[in-house]
C-alpha cells in the first residue's frame, strides 16, 4: 500500500487527485491522510469526495474512511469499467477539477465510457471548462488521447447546475512528449463568455483582451475572440479563456474569471496579459498545463521532456505524488515561480 501525504507541497486537493487517479491506472492500494491539513476547513470537501467516488466507481474501487471532513481514507482499485456514469458535484462545486481525477483513467478503459457530470464549470480556484475545451485536450490528443467533450450547460458560483459530457471510445496509446524547434505563434483564439449578464460584459472582456495582445505586438499572429451570452443560467458569471496556438501545434493558454465588482475590461487584460507572458516564456507547456500533464508523461510509453513557462506548487506537488507511485525521482530543473524543465520515463517503457 503506497502511503499519501495529503499536506504535502500545495497541501490542497492536488495530491488527492493525481494519486487517486493513478491509483484507478495502476491498480494501487493507497491510504491517504493529512488530507487539506493546512486550510480553513481541514480534510475533504464535497467536490474532492465526488471525485474519488467517481474514481471508484469507474475501476470497481473500494473505499474506507471517505466522508466529507476526512483527513484520511484508503481506497483500493478493481478492475476498470465500461458504460455510462452520472455525477453531481452538488451546486457549484467544479466540474473540470473532477475530470482532472477522471481523464487519465478513462485512457486506460477496456471500451466506450460516458460520463455526464453536474456541477460548476466555471468557478474559482479550478481550470474553466473552456480551458479543457482549447488547451488541455488538445495537447493530450499529440500525445494519443482520444476524448470527446461536450459543454452542454455553463454552471457558476452559487448555483452552480453547470453540465458537461466526456466520452472516450476504448484505451488511448499515450506517447511522450518532448520540446520541439520554437516556432513563432500562428493563431490567438479565444472564447469571452457571460451568463445571466448583458452580452456587452463578454464583449467588453474580448475587446480588453484584444487590446492587450494587439499591445504587446506579438509575431503577427491572427486574434479571434469568441463572444458567447446566455441569459438563461441559474447564477450570473462571466469569463476569458484564450490560447495561442504556434505554427508546429503547441498551444499556451490563459485565463481569468470575472467576479461582482471587478470590471469586465479588468478581467480581459488579465487574461492578455498573462496569455503574452507565456507566449515570452518560450515554452512548451504554460503553467496550468506543466503540472496537469504530468500524471499522463508518467502513463505514457517513452521519455518525455518538457519545457513550462513557470514552476508552480501544483508542478511540484504532481512530480512527488508522481515518484511515490513510481519510485524514481522525476527530473524537474527550475526555481518556484520561474521558468523549468520536466523530465519523465514513461512507467509503459520499463
Amino acid at each position: 500500500m503506497i502511503e499519501v501525504d495529503g499536506s504535502y507541497g500545495e497541501g490542497g486537493g492536488q495530491v488527492l487527485r493525481t494519486a487517486v487517479a493513478l491509483a484507478a491506472v495502476l491498480s494501487k492500494e493507497i491510504h491517504v491522510f493529512n488530507i487539506r491539513a493546512g486550510r480553513a476547513e481541514p480534510g475533504i470537501r464535497p467536490q474532492h469526495m465526488t471525485g474519488v467516488k467517481a474514481a471508484a466507481e469507474l475501476c470497481s474501487g473500494h473505499l474506507e474512511g471517505l466522508a466529507v471532513g476526512s483527513t484520511e481514507f484508503v481506497f483500493k482499485p478493481g478492475k476498470l469499467r465500461v458504460g455510462s456514469f452520472r455525477f453531481d458535484v452538488g451546486t457549484a462545486g467544479s466540474v473540470t477539477l473532477v475530470l482532472q481525477t477522471l481523464i487519465p483513467i478513462l485512457a486506460f478503459a477496456p471500451g466506450t465510457v460516458q460520463l455526464e457530470i453536474t456541477g460548476g464549470t466555471d468557478v474559482k480556484w479550478s481550470p474553466p471548462i473552456d480551458y479543457v475545451r482549447l488547451i488541455t485536450l488538445p495537447i493530450l490528443k499529440k500525445i494519443g488521447y482520444q476524448g470527446e467533450l461536450e459543454l452542454v450547460r455553463r454552471g457558476h458560483y452559487p448555483k452552480g447546475g453547470g453540465l458537461v459530457r466526456f466520452s472516450t471510445q476504448g484505451p488511448s496509446k499515450l506517447q511522450p512528449l518532448t520540446n520541439e524547434r520554437s516556432a513563432s505563434i500562428s493563431r490567438i483564439h479565444g472564447i469571452s463568455h457571460a451568463t445571466a449578464l448583458p452580452r456587452h460584459v463578454a464583449e467588453r472582456q474580448a475587446t480588453s483582451a484584444k487590446t492587450w495582445l494587439e499591445g504587446a505586438k506579438l509575431p503577427s499572429p491572427s486574434i479571434d475572440i469568441e463572444v458567447l451570452d446566455d441569459r438563461s443560467q441559474l447564477s450570473p458569471g462571466s469569463g476569458i479563456v484564450l490560447s495561442a496556438e504556434n505554427q508546429i501545434g503547441n498551444i499556451l493558454g490563459s485565463d481569468a474569471l470575472g467576479e461582482r465588482g471587478r470590471p469586465a475590461e479588468e478581467v480581459g487584460s488579465t487574461a492578455g496579459r498573462i496569455l503574452v507572458e507565456e507566449v515570452e516564456s518560450a515554452a512548451m507547456l504554460d503553467r496550468h498545463m506543466g503540472d496537469m500533464i504530468i500524471p499522463y508523461l508518467v502513463l505514457a510509453k517513452g521519455a518525455s521532456e518538457v519545457s513550462v513557462s513557470r514552476v508552480t506548487q501544483h508542478t511540484r506537488t504532481n512530480v512527488k505524488v508522481a515518484e511515490w507511485f513510481t519510485g524514481t525521482r522525476l527530473d524537474l530543473e527550475g526555481e518556484l515561480d520561474h521558468p523549468g524543465k520536466l523530465r519523465v520515463e514513461g512507467l509503459s517503457s520499463r
